[in-house]
Order: structure tokens, then C-alpha cells, then sequence
């Protein structure tokens, strides 16, 4: 027997108050405010006891911004993704990843040849794609199969540049040899 499709709702979800009620449930004594980071929408986290929303690695963050945004996707399949941080978290992270990321573009400058970096997740990735997306000169293309995190390598290169086509009349034609 199928599982009906869930109902959508008549108005999408505040995000900050889903959040919210989802971190209330668990007793947890926090504070949520909303920003915009890259376009996205960011909800920060402020509790006296950050480690155990972050988790290690910053795993529980992840997967609490998982279950945050399928919510809010099923409720408006067209929700933009959100980004939950807690305590700057996110923040340090990515200027961290942003600064390998530039490690890479400038051995990618100086010699020429293409730098594989990661592995990185889906999250990450998005963060290297975008901040490398506005150098005209270089690319970054994810490559690998997934891990069980969905993790891949990233390669940052030249941007290959088309050959310019040669007008076949520009061409003298050769001369009969005898």
C-alpha cells in the first residue's frame, strides 16, 4: 500500500520558529535570530552549552540542519535551503574551508596544474563552488564517487579556453611543387 503524499501546507513555514520549536522540545535554553549569508537563509543559535548542539566535527549541527530543512521542504517543496549555526560555528568553519580553498587557487596560479582538494561535503562544496565561481580565470568541478556523507574531492583548474577557429580564406593556399 502506498503512504499518501503529505499534505501541503497553506502557508510555508517561518523557519526561526520551526527551529525554535524543534530545539524547545528538546528543553534546550536557547535563543534564535535570523540573517542571510550568501544569499541563504542563516539561523544562529545562541545557548550556554554550544558543544552539544555542534556535536563533533559539527555533526549534530549538520544533521539538526538536515531535519530543519526536509520540514521545511515538505511543507513548500520551493522553501529556500537554511543554514543553521551555533555560536559562530559555521562561521569559523567556513573561513577555514575558504582558506584551503585559496591555498589551492594559488598553486593552481603559480604552477599551472590542477589541485585536488577534500573531501568535502555537499554543504562545503556549495560554499568552494560559489567563493571560486567569481574568478574568471579558474574552476572548481566535484569529482569522485560519494562516501557514506555524501563527501567528494573538489579540482580546481585553469578554465580551459576554446582554440580560436583559423578562416580556411585567411590561409594561402600552397604552392604545386615540381
Amino acid at each position: 500500500m502506498d503512504n499518501p503524499a503529505p499534505a501541503k501546507s497553506a502557508t510555508p513555514l517561518d523557519p526561526k520558529v520551526a527551529l525554535q520549536t524543534m530545539l524547545d522540545g528538546l528543553g534546550l535554553q536557547i535563543k534564535v535570530e535570523q540573517f542571510s549569508q550568501d544569499d541563504d537563509p542563516l539561523l544562529h543559535i545562541a545557548t550556554a552549552d554550544p558543544g552539544r548542539l555542534i556535536g563533533r566535527g559539527g555533526q549534530t549541527l549538520d544533521q539538526l540542519q538536515f531535519l530543519l530543512n526536509r520540514i521545511l521542504q515538505r511543507a513548500d517543496p520551493d522553501a529556500p535551503r537554511v543554514i543553521v549555526d551555533c555560536e559562530r560555528y559555521r562561521e569559523r568553519e567556513r573561513d577555514e574551508l575558504i582558506a584551503k580553498a585559496l591555498e589551492a587557487v594559488d598553486k593552481v596560479r603559480r604552477w599551472g596544474d590542477a589541485v585536488t582538494i577534500g573531501p568535502f561535503s555537499p554543504f562545503e562544496r556549495r560554499t568552494i563552488h560559489r567563493h571560486i565561481e567569481r574568478d574568471t580565470e579558474l574552476e572548481a568541478i566535484s569529482e569522485g564517487g560519494d562516501d557514506k556523507g555524501g563527501r567528494k574531492r573538489m579540482v580546481i583548474h585553469v578554465k580551459s579556453k576554446q582554440p580560436i577557429p583559423v578562416p580556411t580564406a585567411a590561409v594561402p593556399p600552397a604552392a604545386p611543387s615540381h
